[in-house]
């Protein structure tokens, strides 16, 4: 017969035996709440010292709330190559510099356990120049994107994702393919989820974008920017008056901010502060006011403050002495709207809006702008010291300094005139159609050359300024030099080669 004695000496036994097992999926369950929370709670940028570099690759924090998958963006010009105009993302005119992995303006952020990437601000305000056609492409930061097809590659995102292909028995093993080290987790779990949530997030947001579909294309270098914002407020785009539903404008140039503080900004002028206008930007990254990095849009700013354009002397000759007869060409009719010069901005009409009556131009990007979206803008920061305060209903275009004026081509706000030679000619006389896209640079008229349909394996854009805002017209008479002599013209074309 068993003793109490020795049953509380077996009880005594089995006790810590009994805890030790208890404890086992308790200390199990911590190390994976470990290991899970290291994984997966970061939430950090790839970061760069050189204020260029940042801003090439830098994050606005868009990656948050649209970035892709970095494997997937990777493999999907494989997955869905019928979808793209040409090979790769190139063909749409992402620019690749040697030894990245990544194109000039997307970022990476690693988040939720994988690496997410997304455009950032030097998609729209960087792009190539070639001196000659054999010439390596001169990498240009903060000139419009003159390459790129925002619109082409809109369209291959919400075709490809949209397509029966595009799921995780096709896409996983086309990353494992390109070289993905791949954990069980990331192929059974993270990539499959990454995929259904690409998938749905991707088409939401281009369903939410569907005016696009109605609009003609916009070719490289352009871009909807407010019929954008009207869809992202929800806008009833079906319901919207036609005048407004084509604003496709050029993608500007972004040097020289500091100088163009007080000026009415974008193409209309319908905004006098810097700081607004750029975190206005930072939407068309993604970047929205609870995800976006501030830290790092100041860092952008903060270059762009004093960045400048490279010369046109640094790659082409100038001949001064015909340059000089065209100063007082340039100060007459010019300078008072354009600035003295390339880095004087003085002028008495310089960032401030002319009408559209007395300029001309081509309507539609300024009707695109609604008094209701300069409401709607007030209300993304509301609360916050952020909160945008000077947006406002303009009727006209605004006056522009002309820093970096070689690198501006096309010429107007819409991108409808392809050297400053056809902007100095009168309108029946400006080229009714031009191909857009090619980098190579025609120093003569300065503007890039726009006679040829395909170079180098590259199909160019067919622009057509009979399809409405296209239009060419507008910035013509003897105020805007139009009526000067031949020898006039290249006399102010070569004095402009200074700006």
């Amino acid at each position: 017969m068993t003793t109490a004695a020795e049953k509380k000496s077996k009880r005594s036994r089995f006790c810590p035996i009994l805890v030790f097992f208890l404890l086992i999926p308790l200390v199990l369950a911590g190390i994976l709440t470990i290991y899970l929370a290291k994984r997966f709670l970061p939430d950090e940028p790839v970061a760069y010292e050189d204020p260029v570099e940042h801003f090439k690759y830098g994050s606005t924090g868009g990656e948050r709330n649209l970035g892709f998958p970095y494997w997937i963006w990777q493999v999907l010009p494989q997955v869905c190559a019928e979808h793209l105009p040409g090979d790769g993302y190139e063909s749409v005119g992402f620019v690749f510099e040697e030894g990245k992995d990544l194109p000039i303006g997307m970022s990476k952020r690693r988040q939720f356990g994988i690496d997410r990437v997304f455009l950032n601000c030097a998609a729209c305000h960087a792009a190539t120049v070639r001196t000659a056609p054999d010439a390596e492409p001169l990498i240009v930061v903060g000139m419009g994107a003159n390459n790129l097809d925002l619109m082409a590659f809109q369209k291959f995102m919400y075709n490809c994702v949209a397509d029966r292909r595009f799921t995780p028995k096709q896409i996983v093993p086309h990353i494992q393919a390109a070289g993905a080290d791949l954990d069980l987790l990331d192929k059974y779990a993270v990539y499959p989820a990454a995929v259904h949530l690409m998938r749905d997030g991707v088409a939401g947001l281009l369903g939410r974008l569907r005016f696009i579909h109605a609009q003609p294309d916009w070719g490289p270098g352009r871009v909807d920017t407010f019929n954008s914002a009207k869809a992202l407020f929800n806008f009833p785009i079906e319901k919207l008056h036609p005048d407004e539903l084509l604003g496709a404008a050029d993608f500007p140039t972004i040097w020289n901010q500091a100088k163009k503080k007080g000026m009415q900004l974008h193409w209309d002028g319908n905004n006098d502060s810097v700081e607004e206008r750029n975190l206005n930007a930072a939407f068309g990254t993604g970047a929205t006011p609870r995800l976006i990095d501030h830290a790092s849009i100041a860092r952008i700013q903060a270059w762009n403050a004093t960045a400048t354009p490279p010369a046109f002397g640094d790659h082409f000759p100038i001949d001064q002495e015909l340059a000089k007869k065209g100063a007082p060409l340039y100060k007459q009719y010019c300078a008072d709207c354009h600035g003295l010069s390339g880095s004087d901005f003085t002028g008495r009409f310089v960032g401030l809006v002319v009408s559209l009556i007395s300029i001309g131009t081509d309507p539609y990007r300024l009707h695109s702008f609604t008094p209701e979206l300069a409401a709607n803008l007030g209300t993304p920061y509301a609360g916050t010291e952020y909160r945008f305060k000077h947006f406002k209903k303009t009727f006209g275009y605004a006056n522009a300094p002309m820093d970096g004026l070689w690198l501006r081509a096309p010429y107007l706000h819409n991108g409808s005139v392809p050297t400053l030679w056809d902007l100095l000619q009168p309108v029946d006389q400006r080229p009714a159609s031009f191909w857009r896209g090619n980098d190579r640079y025609d120093p003569v008229e300065l503007g890039f050359v726009d006679d040829v349909a395909e170079e180098n394996g590259r199909n160019f854009f067919l622009y057509d300024t009979s399809i409405p805002g296209n239009g060419n017209s507008g910035h013509e008479g003897a105020a805007y030099g139009t009526e000067l002599s031949d020898d006039q013209k290249w006399a102010l074309i070569e004095y402009l080669k200074n700006f």
